[in-house]
């Protein structure tokens, strides 16, 4: 039975199966991650830790200082500069938009002379370690499309996200443990922000074995990975071990992919049941680490503790580690509500430089920082002396990256005097994607995949790498 299965997962190789899936199908020991893809050359970073912000932060809050716009308070946006920017349905009625500088002061830090704001005094330290990209841009301009055109590279649901690609197409370091992960944590003082969907993080059209695993706060770190009461270990391998030899034969009748998966989902989560709880035991972290991260990483579903989970699934080789954090969408009041967002990833991000460069893994771990949008420079509703908002802004904003493969304490691209519009070196969704898989070694071309007599791939048929951030 088994050399049947074999047979059709060979003939299937041309689809991009083949080995990986028949890896699967395999007794559990000692079986190397089989890459489907790639890489397609020497790559310097073996995975990623992505800190998706989800909201959109303001970038003239947080990175790309305009120092002019303090004499230009209150006064309207020109045409000139707005250009006939489709609007949201929150401003698009606005009868006046008024320009709001920052509140915030900025300074300059290290060598590098990046410019941050006061609301980021820790991640401040490590600037020189960061590459700041103040050109991205998208085409979204609503929340639920935009996030997932970062994730997928398409607006419309269905395609598979960029940790089941890099799953798909590098495998796995770890048998143990799944190749995507991913967290979420609420932001401080924005309880009400925009929801995010498991399809986020899903396989798409990509057998579902590549969707993300996603780790909760509360309970069980892993749904069901506790066997039931009076289901003792070796009882629950026996179980299993039937399931798949019934789903071995179903599978030889059928031929369809998804029953391989579910007999390799089985053979994980049981692995998962010994590796997992290891995995979030933090009780034999030392004190300094806690400090490092600041006390909210003792709190489980926070950012801070999310991040040092993010550091000990790198340790353990999940090629992609995605953590989402709610708490960016800041139409209104912003001034009371962006420093708590900022307070929550601040000490976390510098936390998680600081500790993946002092265990030597900065140099092959790639941190990306950002979210699905920016905000406009004019202000949503009634500007005050102390209190205006921002719409979204796809037209540029901010994120940055540190670690493998990039470039550090560079500051790349640049908008006009309202951060508006790019002034240069636009980098678009796909261009981002390009670079994070460039930096993996993976050549975004040919990380392809047959579906409905098209070969998709991640950045669609646009994408250029950023060669003047890469190390």
């Amino acid at each position: 039975m088994l050399d049947q299965t074999r047979r059709y997962f060979f003939s299937r190789m041309a689809t991009g199966l083949g080995v990986p899936a028949l890896a699967s199908l395999m007794p559990a020991a000692d079986i190397p991650a089989v890459p489907v893809v790639g890489p397609h050359f020497a790559l310097k970073a073996k995975r990623v830790i992505y800190l998706f912000q989800s909201g959109g932060p303001s970038q003239m809050d947080l990175f790309d200082w305009k120092p002019g716009l303090a004499n230009r308070r209150a006064t309207e946006l020109p045409d000139s500069i707005r250009k006939g920017q489709r609007l949201t349905g929150m401003t698009a009625t606005q009868a006046s938009f008024p320009v709001a500088p920052t509140m915030y002061k900025f300074a300059q830090h290290g060598q590098s002379g990046a410019w941050l704001s006061e609301l980021l005094p820790n991640l401040a330290k490590v600037a020189d370690k960061i590459t700041f990209v103040k050109s991205m841009h998208t085409e979204a301009i609503n929340h639920d499309p935009a996030v997932t055109f970062f994730q997928t590279g398409f607006q419309i649901a269905g395609r598979p996200s960029i940790g089941a690609w890099l799953a798909y197409g590098l495998g796995s370091e770890n048998k143990d443990l799944p190749a995507f992960v991913v967290m979420v944590s609420q932001g401080t003082g924005s309880p009400a922000d925009q929801p995010l969907y498991d399809r986020l993080w899903g396989a798409g059209f990509l057998p579902s074995k590549y969707q993300a695993v996603k780790f909760r706060s509360i309970g069980d770190p892993v749904l069901h990975i506790k066997n039931p009461d009076g289901l003792p270990a070796d009882s629950r391998r026996r179980f299993i071990d039937d399931v798949n030899a019934l789903n071995e034969i179903r599978f030889e009748e059928m031929g369809d992919p998804e029953i391989a998966t579910r007999i390799a989902q089985y053979e994980m989560a049981f692995r998962m049941q010994s590796s997992v709880p290891e995995l979030t035991d933090l009780s034999k972290e030392p004190d300094r680490v806690f400090e490092l991260y600041g006390p909210e990483s003792r709190k489980p579903g926070t950012f801070a503790a999310n991040c040092l989970l993010a550091r000990r699934l790198a340790e353990r080789g999940v090629r992609f580690i995605q953590l989402f954090h709610r708490g960016w969408d800041q139409h209104n009041e912003l001034p009371k509500r962006i420093p708590g967002p900022a307070r929550d990833i601040d000490r976390a991000s510098y936390g998680l430089i600081t500790d993946l460069a002092e265990r030597g893994m900065l140099d092959d771990t790639l941190i990306v920082w950002g979210g699905e949008f920016g905000r406009t420079v004019y202000c949503q509703g009634k500007l005050t002396a102390d209190d205006y908002g921002r719409d979204h802004h796809p037209r540029c904003f901010t994120m940055w990256m540190a670690g493998g493969g990039i470039k550090p304490g560079v500051s790349y691209g640049e908008t006009d005097d309202f951060s508006y519009n790019i002034t240069a070196d636009p980098v678009h969704v796909h261009d981002l994607h390009a670079t994070i898989l460039h930096c993996l070694g993976v050549d975004h071309l040919k990380l392809t995949y047959k579906f409905q007599g098209r070969h998709f791939r991640l950045t669609d048929v646009h994408g250029r790498v950023v060669k003047a951030i890469l190390a």
